[in-house]
């Protein structure tokens, strides 16, 4: 059995797939290049272009690499959460989110297990100081601003991205989110596993990082996905205010 990254533990990176063929050999390669202490977890959606059928073959050529197969394209979200029951049920210790395309440097990921030491969450940000974007259009610069500004007044959590989507998790910190109601997808997926770390005191730290828009293949990111966590963090913000002001009622 693989012992792990030093002082933090065995550690799974789940990249979930669909249509990603033509990233996936080169994604998961970088990791094992650049941390060769933790094992991968290839989640893929069923991908009519094959992208399962090349997993199975990275999986068969190397015992640190393992794949989920999923029934149908049902969301980052979902693809996230069978992961981190996956990486629970083998006995991880840490589970690490990481894009098939290549916009999250597997080369960065040992800044992001280091500050585990100090942290049950971390994010890597886009948007402290150290952190950058290349080759993204301006749309997408306001949009991801702009989204994380609006979060942060909503809120109130002090993060400059909590839509990223390149971080790490102790286990016991995902064990202690109570997962089994969440449902949402994409950006508000990530928004929603901070705000829950965040209003049960987790220790939660950004590291930068740098974000490189994908070369191959088509971007998951939609209109539809905007809209739904545009929605949600405006109703978890209002539940969270109308919390706050009834508790200081019956205080007072």
């Amino acid at each position: 059995m693989n012992e792990g990254y030093p002082g933090v533990g065995r550690v799974l990176v789940v990249i979930p797939t669909y249509n990603e063929a033509d990233n996936i050999r080169t994604i998961v390669g970088r990791v094992r290049r650049a941390v060769p202490e933790v094992d991968v977890l290839i989640a893929d959606d069923n991908s009519p272009d094959g992208t399962g059928a090349i997993a199975d073959e990275l999986a068969a050529a190397d015992p640190q690499i393992h794949v989920l197969h999923r029934a149908g394209k049902e969301g980052l979200g979902a693809a996230y959460l069978a992961g981190f029951a996956w990486a629970r049920d083998a006995g991880y210790d840490v589970v690490v989110e990481m894009d098939a395309d290549g916009s999250h440097s597997p080369e960065e990921l040992p800044k992001l297990l280091d500050a585990l030491g100090d942290a049950d969450v971390v994010l890597g940000s886009r948007w402290v100081p150290g952190g950058k974007v290349l080759n993204w259009p301006l749309s997408r610069h306001l949009i991801s601003r702009t989204g994380n500004l609006y979060t942060r007044l909503a809120l109130g959590m002090p993060f400059k991205d909590a839509t990223g989507g390149y971080r790490a998790y102790r286990m016991k910190a995902l064990d202690a989110l109570d997962l089994g109601d969440v449902a949402s997808q994409g950006y508000c997926f990530q928004v929603d596993l901070v705000w829950r770390a965040y209003r049960q005191n987790h220790r939660i730290v950004e590291v930068p990082i740098t974000f490189v828009e994908r070369e191959r293949g088509n971007s998951k990111m939609s209109s539809a996905i905007v809209r739904e966590a545009l929605w949600r963090v405006t109703v978890w913000g209002v539940r969270a205010r109308v919390h706050a002001i009834r508790d200081r009622l019956r205080r007072s």
